[in-house]
Formats: structure tokens, sequence, C-alpha cells
């Protein structure tokens, strides 16, 4: 996990935005290493959007921890050998994207998928309060509002 980038150069920004990104870190951590999520990172309110992601045809939007949790055993019950890397985490103030790449082989065609994606986390009452998936860097850190 490097290429990490934070804060704007405030005081209470640049602390605001180390939590969540500190948060975050911890989070896909433990993810890649259990495969499940931590239920004390996530707000109550909390949203996984697939509806920023360009041309999903599936279902838009999970509310909850256990939302993501679906959508993540809807995703994974389609491939082998599935694996997920962080590359870049780019924290603002309450928002940090996550660029990743996952690989991995399907079981109905046995093709390889090898793709690089990113996700904009929001932040709210120092929990993550929403998840949306974009299909490149560009487009999540335009939604942040951290365009570079």
């Amino acid at each position: 996990m490097d290429g990490e980038t934070t804060g704007d150069g405030r005081q209470g920004a640049q602390t605001t935005a180390r939590e969540n990104l500190e948060a975050l870190q911890r989070g896909y951590a433990h993810f890649i290493a259990t495969g499940d999520f931590l239920d004390d990172l996530f707000h109550r309110d909390f949203i996984w959007d697939m509806s920023t992601f360009r041309g999903w045809p599936e279902r838009q939007t999970y509310p909850g921890v256990d939302g993501a949790r679906q959508f993540m055993a809807d995703w994974l019950a389609a491939w082998e050998d599935w694996e997920l890397e962080v590359e870049e985490f780019v924290a603002g103030d309450e928002a940090v994207v996550a660029v990743v790449h996952q690989r991995g082989r399907s079981k109905a065609t046995g093709l390889e998928a090898d793709m690089d994606f990113a996700m904009l986390w929001t932040f709210g009452d120092g929990k993550q309060l929403r998840m949306n998936m974009y299909a490149s860097r560009e487009e999540a850190l335009e939604a942040a509002g951290l365009g570079r």
C-alpha cells in the first residue's frame, strides 16, 4: 500500500484526513487478510454505491455493512483465485480514494480478469458513510474534489 497522500495543508483537515486514511488502511488490511469488513469502521447509515461505476448492470446500492458483505459475496461467487491489492490512497478532508487492483479467473469461462478501479470512501462522524465505485482513479479523484 504505497503512494499515500494526505490533507491539504490545514492542520485540522490534515488530522481528520489522517484519521480517515488510517481507518481505511486498517479496514483494507483486515479485509485482505480475512475477507470480511470491520463493523466498527462503518457508520450506521453506510451505503455501498455502484451507481457511479460506468455501465454497472446489477443492483446499484447496498445499505449497511451487511449490504457491503452481500455485494462482496455476490461478486466473489463468480471468481476463482480472486485477489485485491491497494495501489494508492489519496486523502481529502472527509473522503479517501483507494485505487485498487484486482485479478482473478472467472468460474464460468475460465478467463482471467486483471483490472484497476477506484473506490471513493466518504466519512461522517469518523466512520465510513459511503463507498462509491469508479472505473478509474481520475473519475474518483474528480468526484472527491481531489483532482490532480
